[in-house]
């Protein structure tokens, strides 16, 4: 059986393993925190272990604000993968949009690839709404977008990265809990772990500089909403118990709306942010785009969504690693 990602058209079964990777962790893997470094520069990415296990995916029946998407609870088993401490700030983003294309060692042919299909075209205004740039979150930048700068970050590095699948940024953001927010049910206390609509002043801010999860990740909750890979269906949790689809589970991207982001932003309301709250683009994101045709890199005037890489925890194999990669952008409506 194929399936067809936008204009991906690789086997299910050669897809599905990119998210099952892992799931017996092989021993030469040093599986610890890391640093990625990117020659040539001053920049880094952190890069935190995350162990597999079972996790209650979704809201429990009874959490106050709960929505009929979040349900039913499930439970999944996740391989372990490495996870971004921070959102990318925009002092590594940069980079991906402007740099010359010099490759890294051992990655000149990799890096013939990137050309401007591959690295957006430089925006033609200021992307940070005003906000300002350094050491905050990356924005507005659209999914192929993002998932293009993950195939920039292999280009460079030689090691593949991607987004987050929605099951995997829900674990990771729970570090263990299966309460409201990570910390607790006391929305008094969101203050300190997160920047959302009560104390951002309508602007991001700099990354890590509130409280992390119990598994030293930042901004889980807040700041920008994060892009995770999967398709937005309202009821993939029901699918997934129905079709006992809860191993790795993943839903492909199909069409360009809607996809699912996590985490809420800095103009969300609290309950936006719970760790079981979804969301999704929306072409409204890109009714105010100036642009004939409308670009396919940016939304612009969406200042609230971001991402954050995910590295699974054995690297498939170059075919795979392609399938994802390899796509072309759907045209806009």
């Amino acid at each position: 059986m194929d399936i067809k990602l936008g204009l991906f058209h690789t086997p299910m079964s050669c897809l599905l393993s990119l998210f099952a990777s892992g799931t017996l962790l092989a021993q030469q893997v040093d599986f610890s925190d890391y640093q990625q470094t990117l020659a040539g520069t001053d920049q880094s990415i952190d890069m935190v272990a995350i162990p597999g296990g079972t996790f209650k995916m979704g809201s429990a029946t009874g959490e106050a604000n709960r929505r009929t998407d979040e349900g039913p609870q499930i439970d999944v088993e996740i391989a372990p993968f490495w996870i971004g401490k921070y959102e990318i700030p925009w002092d590594v983003y940069e980079y991906y949009i402007y740099e010359s294309g010099d490759p890294t060692a051992g990655q000149e042919q990799a890096m013939q690839e990137v050309d401007g299909v591959t690295r957006p075209t430089a925006p033609f205004l200021d992307m940070t709404m005003g906000m300002g740039k350094e050491g905050k979150p990356a924005i507005a930048m659209t999914h192929y977008n993002a998932i293009q700068f993950c195939r920039w970050l292999y280009t460079r590095t030689g090691v593949f990265y991607r987004l987050p699948t929605e099951a995997e940024w829900e674990y990771a953001c729970r570090a263990g809990s299966e309460t409201t927010y990570f910390f607790g049910d006391n929305v008094d206390e969101l203050g300190e772990y997160a920047w959302f609509s009560g104390n951002s002043e309508e602007k991001t801010h700099p990354i890590g500089t509130k409280k992390p999860n119990s598994w030293g990740l930042y901004d889980m909750l807040g700041n920008v909403c994060e892009w995770t890979f999967d398709q937005y269906i309202p009821d993939a949790y029901k699918q997934w118990k129905k079709e006992k689809r809860a191993n790795n589970p993943v839903n492909p991207p199909t069409e360009l709306y809607p996809h699912t982001v996590r985490g809420g932003s800095f103009q969300d309301e609290a309950v936006n942010l719970r760790s079981a709250a979804r969301a999704h683009s929306d072409p409204a994101w890109k009714e105010l785009d100036p642009q004939t045709p409308k670009s396919n890199w940016w939304f612009p005037f969406t200042p609230f969504v971001g991402l954050r890489i995910v590295r699974p925890a054995v690297q498939p194999s170059q075919d795979e690693i392609e399938g994802y990669y390899t796509i072309e952008p759907i045209p806009e409506y």
